[in-house]
This record gives structure tokens, sequence and C-alpha cells, in this order.
């Protein structure tokens, strides 16, 4: 996957190409960063991005001829991309519309500065808006960085074990399960603490006991913490009688 990215920080984006699952993905090929930085597409001395907004207020907004130069290089180097614009305005980032762009071949990334940008560009050159949560970060590189995490964990190849996305919460519209590891008890703790031990049937060796088990912990705690996401599911009677026992053990 080929990513253009048009940022007034392009140095900051450094968290996901150095480190980690996309740090791997960068250095083998699976997907190629391309940086288009504003500054360099102005005409001016002091390379100014930002100007007054029309009608008064507080702040500055993204000058447009910058921005949009930026974006036309970017498609020149990406090919056929849509342009996506990380904005508290745009429609929430989910799993689902996660899965739909890790399809994409290449997209550019707008991340925008101050106030915002001129509407008139993002009518022109915006294919997508999208936010990453119901509030104001400084920029828009963190919410571009966010976005090409979650896009690299679906693409063929960069997560070592595939199973492990699909076992991932949102994939099936439901929190995860919760996840022990050795000790099997925690030191220092009552013994007899339900806490301090990993839950019996982990250790059973039944597979189609575990299996049920952390489907009723998954709809359980989508019930306790998401029940937004438990209201779009279509439950079938296994699942709501899942759902049942679970609300009778915690009670």
């Amino acid at each position: 996957m080929r990513i253009g990215i048009v940022s007034l920080f392009p140095e900051m984006f450094r968290a996901v190409s150095d480190f980690g699952i996309t740090g791997r993905a960068v250095s083998n090929g699976l997907i190629e960063l391309d940086f288009f930085n504003p500054r360099d597409y102005t005409t001016d001395r002091r390379q100014t991005v930002d100007d007054k907004p029309y009608g008064g207020g507080p702040g500055m907004l993204m000058k447009v001829r910058p921005v949009q130069k930026a974006i036309q290089d970017a498609r020149k180097s990406t090919g056929p991309a849509r342009v996506i614009y990380l904005t508290p305005q745009g429609m929430p980032l989910s799993q689902e519309t996660l899965g739909s762009l890790s399809t994409d071949s290449a997209m550019i990334l707008l991340s925008g500065r101050y106030e915002g940008i001129d509407e008139r560009l993002i009518e022109q050159e915006v294919d997508l808006e999208l936010s990453i949560g119901d509030y104001v970060l400084s920029g828009g590189e963190l919410a571009a960085m966010v976005l090409i995490d979650g896009l690299a964990r679906l693409l063929p190849g960069v997560v070592g074990d595939d199973e492990s996305v699909i076992r991932d919460s949102f994939y099936d519209g439901l929190l995860d399960y919760p996840q022990y590891t050795r000790p099997e008890r925690l030191e220092g703790e009552d013994e007899g603490s339900e806490q301090s031990r990993v839950p019996a049937v982990l250790l059973s060796g039944d597979h189609a006991a575990i299996a049920r088990w952390r489907v009723k912990q998954a709809l359980g705690r989508t019930w306790e913490r998401r029940p937004d996401l438990l209201a779009r599911q279509v439950l079938d009677d296994e699942a709501k009688q899942l759902l049942q026992e679970y609300l009778r053990e915690k009670d």
C-alpha cells in the first residue's frame, strides 16, 4: 500500500515508519510512505501556510494553494488514490471502515493544523473525512498515524499471526474476551482469590469449552462496557443463552 501524507510535520511520522509492526511493514516494503509538506509549495520567504479566516474569529486557517499543490503532487506520486482528511468533523473511524480502506492500493492522508482548512479545498480535493473520536487535537498527524496503524494490521504479511487479527476487538462486532498468560496464580495474592488465578477452563485442554467460554466473555464484556455495540448485533439462540449465563454468573 502506498500512502501519500500531506503534513506540516512529516518528522512526526517516524513513530509509525521506524517502530513496531508498522515500522516492519515499511522496512519490508508492504507500506510505502511519501511526504508532502505544504511549506515546500509556498512562494514567500517566510513560507507562510496560514491566514486569517474571512468573517473574523479566533485562530488561523491553512492557505489553499500550498495545501492544494501538495495534494496534487501526492496524486502524481501515488497514482489514482482517494484523499482522506483527518478532522473532528469527519465520520467516526471504525474497524469496518479500516477493512474497506485496506483494499485500496494507495491513498493520500491530509493532516490539518490551526483551525482547519478552507472549505473550498475540502470540496474540490477531499474524498473522505474521518475522525478518530469526539475530541480535538492540535493537528491531524496523530489521527493519520492511528489510521495507518489500524490499516497495517489488516494488510497480508504485516502481522505475524493472521489469526490474531481476526480475534481482535470489533472484528466480529464485539469486544475481545479476557486474556491470560503465565503464571497460573499471581504471587503474593490470596491463594483462594478468584482474581489471582487463571480461569480453570483455560487450563482444561477442552478446546470446545474454551471457545464457548471466550464467546460468553466477549458477549458479557460488550454488554457491560459497550452496550451500543451489542445493540447492533443480531444474536442467535446460542449467543443469547451464553449472555444470560454470563449475567447469572455475575449476579
